[in-house]
């Protein structure tokens, strides 16, 4: 007897009762073989790239601040504030700090990160823009993905100064 069939339990495979079905030479019942999907589609979902949508977590505070929707078109990213989480935010609000085009644009759905690209050999995307609402600057940005895509390494600099937060998945 094989190790595959030796390791099932419960009614032969042989009598006919549907509840086993033969892949190669291992016998999987049908319930396993939907967790092993379940499990698969789960592992999917973390992935690592920086396209989705993260949950930002104030640096200082530790609560969180907004939900953004990082999205990639011709390989470039951008993001957009998609709901604001903060207990100080308030409906209406405009970007007032802000100098470019999204001067008096309303903090939600503004675009806060423009035109970064994914490194080469690297899950690493870089050479675009992050913006600090509250401020109204751009600093130079870095996403890295890490824990699997679970979270996002997130780092605004200016020259040598800067900072990085976590984020984490949403979906």
């Amino acid at each position: 007897m094989s190790g595959a069939q030796a390791c099932h339990a419960g009614p032969d495979p042989a009598s006919g009762d549907g509840n086993w079905r033969k892949r190669g030479t291992v016998r999987v019942k049908p319930a396993m073989a939907a967790l092993s999907v379940l499990f698969v589609a789960g592992s999917a979902f973390a992935q690592m790239t920086p396209v989705g949508v993260w949950r930002s977590i104030d640096d200082k505070s530790g609560e969180p601040r907004a939900e953004v929707r990082i999205t990639e078109s011709a390989g470039v990213v951008s993001g957009r504030i998609e709901r604001r989480l903060s207990r100080h935010s308030q409906p209406g609000e405009v970007c007032e700090a802000c100098s470019d085009d999204r001067k008096d644009q309303p903090l939600d759905g503004l675009e806060i990160i423009r035109r970064a690209r994914k490194a080469e050999g690297r899950d690493v995307w870089e050479g675009g823009k992050i913006l600090d609402p509250e401020s109204g600057r751009d600093y130079t940005l870095r996403l890295t993905p890490i824990e699997g895509g679970r979270r996002l390494e997130v780092r605004g600099s200016f020259g040598p100064f800067g900072r990085t937060q976590t984020w984490v998945r949403v979906q």
